[in-house]
């Protein structure tokens, strides 16, 4: 990927990533929370805190919705228009990726998104959720802990809920919503010149995060301002109280001028977990970039950083977790949940031909088989989680549960530690 991105999508590769994907092996470590816990996560913290770093920021969703975004599937192919037929093993796959009908969705459940940030909707998250593609209250606020008693006592850990609508426009407007929470986060912790501040996003959300980098890329960028456009129009046809003039033209100064921190020199640097390939990375509007995968290689022909997807095989291994987190593998490009009206789908359009240009149930075929793990950018740690396949969908997310766990907290930042710092 260019160091200027300017929006483009990621490629998704099938050549080696070489130095940049490492296979890590798991070690789940002393029992959350307890003692040896609390320092071994402070000596980690302590050499974050040495590295400049006085923020992190943990980001995920509500993970129970239409996580590997079949609707969008459903709308341009599928069963819906026998697009299916005459391949073998789709239909079961299909069954697989529908919240309906995998065992990840209670019908039951009322939390549906867009999510607020209140303080009620995030323990109902933790409520619901626990830690299962969750950063939760109790597992953020034992890493604090371990950073006041055994660190440096100057790092502040905070977590944040994104709506949870994952379409373009959707994640789009999420973006605009984050911006402005860091802006006034990072005032808030008094950040000094030079320090960084580091972002972990669990699966959909470092999406976001993606589409960060490219806004506040300091290189001038036409897409940028063809994306602000866009949604400067789609205010004046719906006039959607998300998008009015006022708050586009704050939010397009802050990323243009570099004023988003309000102090110069400050770092974000970034950490995925379970983030599906799709949207490029601007490297010059960012500053450390590592992404964890859950992978298990089942490919017999010398290529581990690839995922294996091969139908019918694919139907029966997901339930397995044979191959790791198949969400990442199969929520990429063509892939979303539904839209609401046709004003939306409107934008929504115009939106992708800006960030992505696979559309369509054949193209988003053709991008799973590519069998793509690693970002285009970054340094990628492909791991066998060893997630317990007996449990029910809703336990493990089809292996995509695993990064939030407070079992994998302590591994997880040593990693960071190693990687990054």
């Amino acid at each position: 990927m260019p160091v200027e991105n300017n929006f483009q999508h990621a490629r998704y590769s099938r050549s080696n990533p070489g130095d940049r994907v490492s296979y890590p092996i798991f070690q789940e470590g002393d029992s959350f929370g307890g003692e040896c816990w609390l320092k071994e996560m402070g000596q980690s913290a302590n050499l974050l805190e040495k590295s400049g770093v006085r923020g992190i920021l943990f980001l995920c969703g509500y993970p129970y919705i239409d996580l590997f975004g079949a609707g969008r599937l459903d709308e341009v192919g599928g069963l819906k228009r026998g697009y299916s037929r005459g391949i073998p093993g789709m239909e079961s796959l299909l069954t697989l990726l529908r919240p309906t009908s995998n065992g990840i969705v209670n019908d039951d459940e009322k939390l549906t998104p867009p999510l607020g940030r209140e303080q009620e909707t995030l323990r109902e998250v933790d409520q619901i959720a626990d830690d299962v593609g969750n950063f939760s209250s109790e597992s953020v606020a034992a890493f604090q802990r371990a950073v006041d008693e055994h660190g440096g006592g100057h790092i502040h850990i905070d977590r944040y809920i994104w709506t949870s609508v994952n379409h373009h426009l959707g994640r789009v407007k999420a973006v605009l919503n984050l911006i402005e929470f860091l802006a006034a986060w990072t005032k808030s912790i008094s950040l000094a010149p030079n320090e960084r501040v580091l972002l972990q996003a669990h699966g959909h959300a470092g999406q976001l995060l993606s589409l960060i980098s490219n806004l506040i890329t300091p290189e001038e960028s036409l897409n940028r301002q063809i994306l602000f456009q866009v949604l400067a129009d789609h205010h004046e046809r719906t006039q959607d109280p998300e998008l009015t003039s006022d708050r586009l033209e704050n939010l397009f100064h802050m990323v243009t001028e570099q004023s988003l921190f309000g102090v110069g020199g400050t770092t974000l640097d970034v950490v995925t977990y379970g983030t599906p390939v799709r949207g490029g990375w601007d490297t010059t509007g960012i500053g450390h970039l590592l992404h964890f995968v859950n992978h298990r290689p089942l490919r017999g022909d010398g290529k581990p950083w690839l995922a294996k997807m091969e139908l019918p095989q694919i139907a029966w291994e997901i339930p397995m977790i044979s191959g790791g987190d198949y969400v990442q593998q199969l929520a990429v490009a063509g892939s979303d949940c539904a839209l609401d009206s046709t004003q939306d789908e409107l934008v929504n359009q115009e939106l992708r031909e800006i960030l992505e240009p696979y559309d369509g149930f054949e193209r988003w075929l053709e991008c799973i088989r590519r069998g793509t793990r690693c970002q285009n950018d970054g340094k990628c740690l492909l791991i066998d989680y060893q997630v317990n396949a007996e449990e029910e969908p809703r336990s493990h997310l089809f292996g995509h549960g695993c990064y939030s766990e407070k079992r994998s907290m302590l591994f997880n930042t040593s990693q960071i530690v190693e990687h990054l710092y």
